[in-house]
């Protein structure tokens, strides 16, 4: 795991270029603190930051071909890359270490474009060809790792892991999106490839790009696509989904250093742990807990690993350790994000940082297998849609007019299309007009869940369960779930590794019927089943809890309510907000009047994110 930075030109300064490289990677050192490396040309400027996991001594980066007409900067894994290094030594390709980077180098002077489409694994890298002048890049199927890049009017073209690393760069025009702050207050991200960072974009998961002579090709290489196989039982997929995570896990623990593991109380780490145990009786897994001990998933974790015989090490975080540590938060996230979980999962990787380099964790299980409640409401919905259109129309309008009853809420949204009702959208807000009330200006008309219409477009004929997980994976776990993820871990320089989020896994996934993954109430269904048959039931069936953290209570406390409100009364409040209605939102909360804590920590979180890359710097 490791971070990369870089620009192409039509013509720089080598002298100049070398410095402005050296300064960007500088300035995400946290994703590699073992070492760094640099190549310069007239044309282009890579830099690399490396943390250590595979071949140790020969693995470092810039790295280069034979004739040294090609050069590469790589961040993630490939785990088959031991299988793609045998077929390139048969095609008469030899090879100088034992590291997956030199893999992809010879990958590609071999298949050219078709290179990213081979690899299993997680991965953003870009070689430069100095024969012809072209920087090719790609980035893996889910968007594990991170790329952002940036063109200016001279057709120079910046990339690196993170945004931060284009501050020192010259050609970087520092300004903020402000267009696509509604979105950031509704959703808590932007679900398309724009950031907070006017023009700078994230490369897609599942796409490469081409850029020679200032002129830029993105193109999609994988297409996630759901083909479904009605001719197996139930307790068939159980036995595929065991089988596949299996091997899954086996190929996420390849490192040339200690493997540890991330354990919540729920399902899917669990799973994890326990896989990596039977081969590993003694890995160390970790967990994060509150000094709040009815927020705190800790005696569920430490019970399980002690059921299983897996030492645990275990941190709690206190209030003012929350509080404390979000400005550095924001910075190390690079754009506005208010999910208070990042919080406790910043200190998991810190104290697991003290003991391995690699930590494997459950992320990707819910989008890929239907673990959220909402799928099971899109069931409903689903099956509310066959009756004629216009007829639950008729039936809105109708209950429209009524008092409140007990489903009305259902007829409503059931009269609107699948991405009208997408519950990612109003996630913070109920409606723009709620949000817009605290905006200091207008921005635009545009509805926050029109962002997802495309997504939802794109899979019109599937049943709207599986519409939802194939959004999700597209959105929600791409910009929130992955990337806060990458930066938590990478803040702390430990390298997380997914085994749910893999290549053989997804195919999996995607041929599984709606039925066996989400139902009407039991989320995860075949996933569950397969997990009966490896953990205790109390384990498999335990409800999803989602990193519960204490934030609603301690926003009432007066220590914690005054630091919230001097940022709410403070200068960059006044320049975007309408200042009394945050303050009334505040008091209100604090008074037990309104359950307004997403909305305070998500203009909270932009303040403090905008006074780390506005203000101070």
């Amino acid at each position: 795991m490791c971070g990369f930075v870089g620009f192409a030109s039509a013509k720089h300064n080598a002298e100049e270029a070398k410095k402005t490289v050296k300064a960007m990677a500088d300035l995400i050192a946290h994703r590699g603190p073992d070492g760094e490396g640099f190549y310069v040309d007239d044309r282009a400027a890579l830099g690399h930051r490396r943390l250590s996991i595979i071949d140790l001594a020969g693995g470092a980066q810039p790295m280069f071909n034979e004739d040294g007409s090609l050069v590469i900067v790589y961040n993630g894994e490939a785990y088959n890359f031991m299988e793609l290094r045998g077929q390139l030594i048969a095609a008469g390709h030899t090879f100088a270490t034992q590291s997956d980077t030199e893999v992809l180098l010879h990958g590609y002077e071999q298949w050219g474009k078709d290179l990213p489409a081979k690899l299993r694994g997680m991965f953003a890298f870009v070689i430069w060809d100095k024969t012809t002048g072209t920087l090719f890049g790609a980035r893996d199927i889910f968007g594990i790792k991170p790329f952002y890049y940036y063109q200016n009017e001279q057709g120079e073209l910046l990339f690196g892991s993170e945004i931060k690393s284009f501050l020192p760069h010259p050609g970087f025009k520092k300004e903020l999106n402000e267009e696509r702050l509604p979105e950031y207050l509704s959703i808590e991200y932007i679900p398309n490839e724009e950031t907070m960072f006017k023009g700078v974009y994230k490369l897609p998961g599942a796409h490469m790009f081409t850029w020679r002579a200032g002129s830029l090709e993105i193109e999609r290489y994988y297409n996630i696509a759901y083909h479904i196989d009605e001719g197996r039982t139930l307790a068939e997929w159980e036995a595929a989904i065991t089988e596949t995570f299996s091997n899954s896990v086996a190929a996420h623990q390849i490192a040339d250093v200690e493997v540890g593991c991330f354990l919540s109380s729920g399902v899917d780490s669990s799973f994890v742990v326990n896989e990596v145990a039977k081969g590993t009786p003694r890995v160390k897994s970790f967990s994060v807990g509150y000094e709040e001990e009815k927020y705190s998933e800790l005696p569920y974790a430490q019970a399980f690993s002690q059921e299983i015989g897996v030492p645990s090490i275990a941190n709690k975080v206190s209030a003012d350790e929350f509080f404390q540590a979000n400005k550095t938060i924001q910075w190390y996230l690079d754009e506005p994000m208010p999910n208070p979980s990042e919080v406790p999962l910043y200190f998991l990787t810190q104290n697991a940082a003290k003991y391995v380099k690699v930590v494997l964790s459950g992320e990707g299980a819910d989008e890929l297998f239907g673990g959220y409640p909402l799928y099971c409401a899109g069931r409903h919905f689903s099956g509310y849609a066959k009756l004629p259109r216009p007829l639950r129309k008729a039936a809105a309008a109708l209950a429209k007019k009524l008092p409140d009853f007990k489903g009305k809420n259902f007829v409503l949204r059931g009269a609107q299309e699948p991405w009208q009702r997408c519950m990612r959208a109003n996630y913070v807000f109920a409606t723009p007009a709620e949000r817009n009330k605290y905006l200091k200006k207008h921005y635009h008309d545009k509805a926050p869940e029109e962002f997802f219409k495309p997504y939802f477009d794109q899979v019109r004929g599937l049943d709207e369960p599986t519409q939802l997980q194939w959004v999700d994976m597209h959105t929600w776990m791409l910009y929130d779930i992955l990337l806060k993820a990458d930066r938590m871990s990478m803040a702390n320089s430990l390298e997380l590794r997914v085994p749910f989020l893999d290549k053989e896994m997804l195919e999996l996934a995607l041929s599984i019927p709606s039925r066996y993954r989400a139902g009407k109430t039991e989320t995860k269904i075949a996933l569950r089943r397969a997990a009966l048959g490896q953990l205790p039931e109390s384990v498999a069936k335990r409800k999803k809890l989602g990193f519960p953290v204490p934030l609603n209570d301690w926003l009432r406390q007066d220590k914690y309510y005054h630091m919230v409100r001097q940022a709410f009364e403070g200068e960059v409040a006044a320049q975007f907000f309408n200042v009394p209605e945050l303050l009334r939102l505040l008091d209100e909360h604090k008074a037990g009047k309104n359950g307004g804590m997403t909305k305070i920590w998500s203009f909270y979180s932009f303040i403090l994110w905008y006074e780390q890359f506005f203000v101070l710097r």
